[in-house]
């Protein structure tokens, strides 16, 4: 935005400190004035144009005053205003840093806790959140293209093979394609998916955590029987509110990633809801092999799989748990991941609770 170039900050309060002054000294000399002329003096009294030599020996120190007065606020504002804005200067540099993309600089303004030093800390803090973001932003790119290259690879080279080969069989060859374009379709919806969690573009309605559990659950009985595993539900009815659709996401992923993650025979997912003081919480909790303290923080991230999981045949996408983790950002939730002590993992998720009130009415109405 182009704006016409006008006085600094340093030279406006250099002339309000030397304007100050100024007034402070023809204030002084005033009284001084009116106090020579107006308090009887005995003996000066007696004397024939007292007033009038008054006047003119007073009028050229005055002068002289006023003038030294003015070159001393001057300089002295000059300076005192050096020093006030200095964090100013600092603060300025990083801005300027930071809109060159440099974003690992800090300000770290040393002093006592006012004003400036608080702006100052505000903005290292904006500054480390936004290189985090930043670096993620970049990591996740580079990780979706290298997850999206794959599959189109893939296709390229059974294309080629086809094409080549007289002999291939087609039919597996199409099978393959099939299972490769399929693969690359979900990576894309989990994709769009993340932005649109992300982004909150969504109206919050009443949900019942309990009852998408139970719809998750239900959805993915067959999973759990093709992987021998035994899926347990309870709990609390949990009010909520939010995106019935992206909370169903959320509940079907968790439910879905205990599923597929577990013991190779006999393992066991527990689901249960629990109403907590001004939250509600969903508890997926599944045995497995044990998980180090340093591996579960990554699980949240984009396209972050345990070592073991990339060659199972339903490894999926490596969004589920990031897709979570928006989700549950997006509803002003927590999520927590525990490992637990015998293997597998215990995963969290408290949203807030609605009004009462609200919540009473909406559900009067639904009976209706």
């Amino acid at each position: 935005m182009d704006r016409p170039p006008g006085l600094s900050v340093r030279v406006k309060l250099t002339l309000s400190y030397a304007g100050f002054l100024m007034v402070a000294g023809v204030l002084l000399l005033a009284a001084v004035w009116v106090f020579l002329n107006r308090v009887p003096h005995v003996g000066l009294l007696l004397m024939p144009g007292y007033q009038y030599a008054v006047a003119r020996a007073f009028a050229p120190i005055a002068a002289v005053s006023l003038a030294c007065l003015l070159v001393f606020g001057l300089v002295g504002g000059w300076f005192l205003a050096g020093r006030m804005l200095a964090p100013l200067t600092r603060i300025t540099g990083a801005t300027r840093l930071a809109a060159t993309g440099s974003l690992a600089h800090r300000i770290q303004l040393p002093g006592s806790n006012d004003e400036f030093r608080e702006l100052a800390d505000s903005f290292d803090t904006m500054l480390a959140r936004l290189e985090a973001h930043v670096a993620g932003q970049r990591r996740f790119a580079a990780n979706a293209s290298h997850e999206l290259r794959t599959p189109l690879a893939i296709s390229k080279t059974l294309l080629d093979v086809a094409r080549t080969d007289p002999d291939c069989d087609t039919g597996e060859v199409i099978e393959r394609l099939s299972a490769v374009n399929t693969r690359a379709i979900d990576l894309i919806e989990a994709l769009l998916l993340l932005s649109r969690a992300d982004q909150r573009s969504f109206t919050p309605e009443h949900v019942d955590l309990s009852l998408l559990a139970e719809e998750a659950t239900e959805t993915l009985l067959p999973l759990a029987e093709k992987h021998g595993v035994t899926v347990e539900t309870g709990g609390d009815i949990t009010p909520t509110t939010g995106s019935p659709a992206l909370l169903l996401q959320l509940t079907t992923n968790l439910v879905h990633n205990a599923i597929v993650h577990n013991l190779p025979a006999q393992g066991t997912v527990r689901v249960t809801t629990e109403v907590r003081p001004r939250a509600v919480a969903l508890t997926v909790e599944n045995t497995g092999g044990r998980l180090t303290p340093q591996l579960v923080p990554t699980l949240t991230e984009p396209f972050q799989r345990g070592t073991e999981r990339v060659h199972t045949d339903q490894a999926g996408v490596g969004l589920g748990l990031a897709i979570v983790k928006t989700i549950t950002d997006a509803h002003d939730g927590t999520l927590t991941l525990t490992p637990r002590p015998t293997g597998g993992l215990r995963i969290t998720v408290e949203l807030p609770t609605p009004n009462p009130r609200s919540y009473e009415r909406h559900t009067a109405v639904g009976r209706f």
